[in-house]
């Protein structure tokens, strides 16, 4: 019997199923109906609700909260996946509401999902292979995240919105409740696709940068950029986007403003229909097919 399972600290319902080989830190709770398999290990604290699954080579941190329906770490939903040895990695103090699905990674996206620390995931949200979520995200209902899309730091994406895979959404982003987001979200900035069939940049995330600490400056510098780069008149202009970007930078000190516009330009100049991510893949989807 695996010394966690005996742990005074540990709790689990007699109606839960927990493999004798997972590792559970102290104080974790298990309720009724819940599996947790053999490769499974959950970090101290760990509250884990009535008829949640947990399974596959999944590792979780401290302090996470898993609520009923929740299914962790089961094969990935890849047509290439061959059963090759993957992982999902889970931080400190998430919270995964019900429903909540978590992948896997996969050969080709490096074998592992990560999800960072302090996230909230609510109901019915779906974490794709080969996924990357930093910290203190918020995912709400029903947000689905194709494979290998990278989430960075603080970014809030709202209810019923659809990833395509290989897309970055930038640090300090809000994305639009039922926004269909088929290329790369750029950070500090608002996007909704409500006006139309797919994502349109609206205006700087002000009211989050507040509530994330940005000065009254960082956050007038951001809008002065996002002024001369998205406008009308800025588009209107005859000047190519890249150049005025490339310009702003040269121009600015301010260490956001700099992040913004590498971030632009990344997506615009290397990035294929407006993924950066996609001009790193390596597998047989970039390539023609052969006559």
């Amino acid at each position: 019997m695996n010394r966690a399972l005996t742990d005074e600290t540990v709790s689990i319902h007699p109606l839960a199923v927990v493999d004798p080989a997972a590792r559970l830190g102290r104080g974790v709770s298990v309720g009724p109906f819940s599996v947790i398999g053999a490769e499974v290990v959950l970090g101290s604290g760990c509250t884990v609700h009535n008829s949640v699954t947990i399974v596959g080579n999944t590792t979780v941190g401290s302090g996470c909260e898993f609520f009923p329906g929740c299914i962790i770490g089961t094969k990935p939903q890849d047509v290439k996946y061959r059963g090759e040895r993957a992982r999902l990695v889970i931080g400190d103090n998430n919270i995964f509401r019900e429903q909540v699905s978590a992948h896997p990674g996969t050969r080709g996206g490096g074998g592992v999902t990560t999800i960072g620390d302090e996230n909230l995931l609510m109901i019915g949200s779906h974490v794709g292979h080969d996924a990357k979520i930093g910290n203190r995200c918020i995912l709400a209902n029903q947000v689905l995240l194709a494979g290998h899309v990278l989430i960075e730091d603080c970014a809030t994406i709202g209810g019923a919105t659809a990833i395509h895979h290989f897309v970055t959404i930038g640090k300090h982003s809000m994305v639009a409740g039922m926004t269909r987001v088929t290329a790369d979200v750029p950070p500090f900035l608002t996007v909704a696709g409500t006006r139309s069939t797919r994502q349109e940049v609206r205006m700087v995330n002000g009211v989050g940068l507040q509530r994330r600490g940005f000065s009254q400056e960082q956050i007038r510098n951001l809008k002065n950029a996002y002024m001369k780069i998205f406008s009308r008149r800025a588009r209107a202009s005859g000047v190519p986007v890249t150049k005025t970007i490339a310009e702003i930078k040269r121009r600015c000190t301010d260490e956001n403003v700099i992040y913004l516009c590498d971030f632009l330009l990344r997506s615009f100049e290397c990035g294929r229909k407006g993924r950066y991510l996609e001009s790193l893949r390596t597998d047989n989807a970039r390539k023609p097919p052969e006559q």
